[in-house]
């Protein structure tokens, strides 16, 4: 009966997990006798050229020979939520965290904008995803606290029934009993004592707990596993997608000396803008809507709405995290991509690279109406064309000459002090966690046939800030109540920096007073005793390596902790 019940659950489970395991890399193109041919990946040999495009799984760990204008997106591997610019003229050091790797891209790992192309230098088990998988083959499995308690109790039930089977047949010889009969009736009493029913009870239980779990859309793969997870007291959780939305959004915008807080959460183009904690209408604040405008043109997303009948609309983002958080904001203030693109079509483009630091679009203004969030709304402007620029703050500030007043209509002189005020601006977003991005735009009659961005980017009218943030899940925090209630504390431990990783747990109340923030490199520095006292000082781990988080748990374990790990 034991067998039949844990045979039948745990197949299931493993069923669904090997329907998991099927998202392997599909077919590689690599170059093999001076020919691009596809091979399986799982073909791949150290020294292959491997070439990569937007959408390719990377089939291997690669030195990237050339990177144009590459993204990676490696929250699987490091938790960052945004997708990563590689640099393949980078040369880095030796112990540089896995997250810092710029010149370098993993097996298992997405390309989600961009081509290039780089030399294999580990395939399977010995890519950095195969290391994190020799790792979990090589921790020994512990018993379950019910295990434990199982084990003592069998011990303690073997001890006293030796000796009362012991005594049972001292008193009887003592009384001139027959030797046979006593061994008999001490043997009885022994099996008599021991619980034969206790595995079958037990296995049933924790069947029926799997089965409840399961209605609840959690997949156990051990039967063992519904117990232990009853007898947790240390939660380690991934902040990207399981502490937060994976999903950026755009909280906050700074235009002409004026913070506007942007509410609403992940893709839905649902919120409101405020200004001191007040619902403002952006028609009294028109610069707010040029800056969201400029950002809408500049920018490769796209924000696709799907609806099956009977529910709300759902929203998916296709395309760069950053930009699909500005075209959402942009929603919000009342644009749409369709409304753009037909009003200022885009002519011409210079993508964004990571050496410039920023990307320029052109655009005709074509029919603009005055619904439209552009400041260029009337016929006057009709056929001109429109310089975007989108990219790093300093850097596009170096190219404007005058920023955009509030009322949409004038500009003033960018002098010394207004850069410091927009760089002091920028540094304040900056510290609250949120990545920051620069606006700016110029109107021209036309522009050169040629494309030339020293002739494109002078002059500029910087247009605002534009501040952005994986938030939290909104079930996140009552959850961490919760736990807390029940006496199980929760660990935050992320791939993700230091910054990012503090402002996410104080806001869901993760960061408890006093505790600590903990970084990969730090956790380089201390031994593993020094580790096992801080880490009851600590609540987040940052820029960690999957070999930190090995010696977290193990840290952690050894204090007497049951320790989860989730993300």
């Amino acid at each position: 009966l034991n067998a039949v019940l844990g045979v039948v659950q745990e197949s299931r489970a493993e069923e669904a997990l090997a329907a998991l395991k099927k998202m392997a890399a599909p077919d590689a193109q690599v170059m093999r006798n001076g020919k691009r041919i596809s091979v399986p990946s799982n073909q791949l040999v150290p020294g292959d050229i491997v070439f990569l495009e937007a959408g390719n799984f990377v089939p291997a760990d690669l030195r990237l020979i050339e990177a144009v204008n590459m993204r990676v997106e490696e929250a699987a591997l490091t938790g960052e939520s945004v997708p990563v610019q590689k640099n393949a003229s980078l040369t880095l050091e030796v112990k540089s965290s896995l997250g810092d790797r710029k010149n370098t891209v993993y097996m298992g790992t997405v390309i989600s904008y961009g081509r290039g192309h780089g030399v294999v230098t580990s395939t399977g088990m010995h890519t950095q995803l195969g290391l994190i998988a020799n790792m979990l083959q090589s921790v020994s499995e512990e018993q379950t606290p019910l295990q434990k308690r199982l084990d003592q109790l069998g011990k303690t039930l073997g001890w006293a029934c030796l000796v009362v089977c012991a005594i049972v047949f001292g008193v009887g010889i003592l009384e001139g009993g027959n030797p046979l009969e006593l061994f008999m009736i001490a043997v009885s009493l022994a099996i008599a004592a021991v619980p034969e029913g206790l595995p079958a009870i037990v296995t049933i239980s924790l069947a029926l707990g799997m089965q409840e779990m399961i209605k609840r859309h959690a997949l156990i793969r051990r039967l063992s596993s519904v117990e232990t997870l009853g007898s947790t007291t240390i939660i380690c959780s991934d902040k990207t997608g399981t502490l937060t939305q994976n999903e950026m959004t755009v909280t906050r915008i700074w235009v002409d000396g004026q913070f506007v807080e942007v509410t609403g959460q992940g893709y839905t183009p649902q919120g409101e803008f405020k200004v001191d904690n007040q619902t403002i209408s952006l028609d009294k604040y028109p610069a707010v809507k040029s800056a969201l405008w400029v950002g809408a043109l500049n920018n490769d997303a796209i924000l696709e709405e799907t609806k099956s009948e009977g529910s709300d609309a759902e929203y998916r983002m296709i395309g760069d995290p950053t930009e699909g958080s500005i075209l959402v904001a942009a929603y919000k203030a009342g644009a749409g991509t369709k409304e753009l693109n037909n009003a200022y079509p885009r002519m011409n483009e210079i993508p964004f690279d990571s050496e410039r630091k920023r990307m320029i679009t052109i655009h005709t203004i074509g029919n603009p109406r005055l619904e439209d969030i552009s400041p260029f709304v009337d016929a006057t402007y009709k056929n001109m064309q429109v310089i975007a620029v989108k990219g790093a703050p300093d850097v596009v500030l170096k190219l404007c000459s005058q920023i955009q007043a509030m009322d949409d209509k004038s500009t003033k002189s960018l002098d010394e002090n207004a850069r410091k005020q927009i760089l002091d601006a920028n540094d304040a977003m900056t510290k609250d966690a949120l990545r920051v991005i620069g606006v700016a735009f110029r109107l021209v009659k036309d522009t050169p046939s040629e494309l030339n961005s020293n002739d494109l980017e002078k002059d500029l009218i910087f247009a605002g800030l534009i501040g952005m943030i994986d938030p939290a899940r909104p079930e996140v925090k009552p959850a961490l109540l919760t736990a807390a209630k029940a006496g199980i504390r929760t660990l935050m431990i992320t791939g993700d920096y230091p910054n990012t990783a503090r402002a996410i747990a104080e806001s869901i109340g993760l960061l408890r007073p006093g505790h600590k923030v903990l970084t990969g490199a730090q956790l380089d520095e201390i031994d593993d005793k020094q580790l096992i006292i801080e880490v009851e000082e600590t609540d987040v781990f940052a820029r960690v390596s999957p070999e930190h988080k090995m010696r977290i748990v193990n840290a952690l374990q050894a204090n007497g902790e049951v320790v989860a790990m989730t993300g």
